[in-house]
């Protein structure tokens, strides 16, 4: 028995060797077959014959030997004196991606990836792959260059004579005096044919014609009517939006059914809670008619859509002072005006005639130093610099130039912008198929 096992033994050990053997005598003829194949490449490229040398090269990438990676740069390099020609952009990107779906990709190839995709025009592509290369790698570099990129933007076709701030992905717009809805990027949703509309939310808005107070579908059908007899009514946000009757403003749902308890004014319910005035005086109320902060100020902050309330923050008019309130409790300096907070991190505040940021807490976080701003609506915010309107990024850097002649706060990736054509949108590339990294 102990022969029979060394004579296995022995047997298995020559079938490994002569296996090694037969891989050595393989990978040999590889490497030598890249380099004759890269060399030869070489001499043709020197001559400018580069689809000749593509051929060679694509065989010499082919191989999994040590001289793959050379081979891999030097097509690459080919394929860039070719891409005027047709099919040669395909095969660079899908090199390129090839080499950056592999384990052990670095930062270098995402970035060449990137800068192929800035130049040719296709952003999404580009913001995409840099997101995957800052995933995979973190990389500074890759960061920079996102920063650089990210705030790219297109601007919609349709112009309008005026537009609000977007609300739930869409937009009140108007046209020849007429109002209607407008998807986030300025794409029309709701013709522009009524004398006035709310926002749109839960599948409706709230819209005026002839008298007639009605709600009307994303196709601008009747769905609901308003029979009782209404002096104005404000916007619609989640299921509720105010109505003015004879003994006051009240709540209602987008099937006009009326609450019980009226105030001498309610504004538009954001994250549960409104602004709203009882005896002369403001207050916050939530949904169950609770007051969050008693109605004895003044005035509430409030956007041109009615909205007062963000991160559980709000802004009351105290005399000609504005303190900030979190969660019902004074927080931080007081300041001269201020914007409510969005779904940003910081709002705008103003001391002196200028205006500058603040976060929940109440801390000053971009200083004063423009000449009007809007809150901060994703990770960008609107500022007047110069008698025209860009953006900036949290950093307080400007992300987008002020060319505009006026501006709205960003949200769902979009903003209204006024340009000397009327009000357009905006759009960020990075929204267009993803949502931002660092949004």
């Amino acid at each position: 028995m102990k022969l029979a096992s060394r004579i296995i033994l022995c047997s298995c050990c020559l079938v490994l060797v002569v296996i090694a053997w037969l891989i050595a005598i393989k990978a040999k003829p590889a490497e030598q077959t890249q380099l004759e194949l890269i060399e030869t490449a070489a001499e043709l490229t020197g001559d400018g014959i580069y689809t000749r040398a593509a051929a060679l090269l694509e065989e010499a990438a082919g191989y999994s030997a040590k001289h793959t990676p050379a081979a891999e740069t030097e097509l690459k390099n080919v394929y860039l004196q070719l891409l005027d020609k047709k099919g040669y952009r395909g095969k660079y990107a899908a090199l390129l991606e090839k080499q950056m779906n592999r384990k052990d990709s670095g930062p270098e190839v995402f970035a060449e990836a990137a800068r192929f995709y800035i130049g040719a025009s296709r952003m999404s592509d580009a913001l995409d792959t840099l997101k995957a290369g800052i995933g995979k790698t973190g990389d500074p570099e890759l960061i920079s260059i996102y920063e650089g990129v990210r705030y790219r933007y297109e601007t919609s076709w349709d112009v309008y004579d005026d537009a609000s701030e977007i609300h739930e992905s869409t937009a009140q717009v108007c046209i020849g005096g007429s109002w209607g809805i407008a998807k986030s990027d300025g794409t029309p949703m709701i013709p522009c044919v009524y004398e006035q509309i709310s926002t749109f939310s839960a599948d409706r808005a709230i819209a005026k014609n002839d008298g007639e107070i009605f709600a009307v579908d994303k196709d601008g059908n009747r769905i609901a009517k308003l029979h009782e007899t209404a002096q104005a009514f404000g916007n619609y946000a989640g299921d509720r939006f105010p109505v003015l009757l004879d003994d006051g403003w009240r709540r209602a749902t987008g099937e006009f059914t009326l609450g019980s308890a009226a105030f001498e004014y309610i504004g538009t319910y954001s994250g549960g809670y409104a602004a709203a005035m009882q005896g002369g005086k403001w207050g916050v109320v939530d949904l169950a008619q609770k007051w969050l902060i008693p109605a004895q100020y003044d005035g509430i902050v409030q956007d041109e859509l009615g909205r007062c309330y963000a991160n559980g923050a709000v802004f009351v008019q105290d005399g000609a002072s504005v303190r900030l309130f979190v969660d019902g409790e004074q927080t931080g300096e007081t300041f001269d005006d201020a914007r409510p907070f969005l779904d940003g991190a910081y709002a705008a505040v103003m001391k002196e005639g200028k205006w500058g940021y603040t976060d929940v807490n109440g801390i000053i976080t971009i200083g004063y130093e423009y000449d009007d701003a809007l809150s901060f609506g994703q990770h960008l915010a609107a500022v007047k610099i110069d008698g025209l309107w860009g953006y900036i990024s949290t950093y307080g850097q400007i992300a987008i130039e002020p060319v505009f002649l006026d501006a709205k706060s960003f949200s769902n990736g979009s903003a209204p912008v006024l340009t000397p054509r009327g009000w357009q949108f905006i759009t960020l590339f990075e929204f267009k198929t993803t949502v931002g990294l660092f949004s």
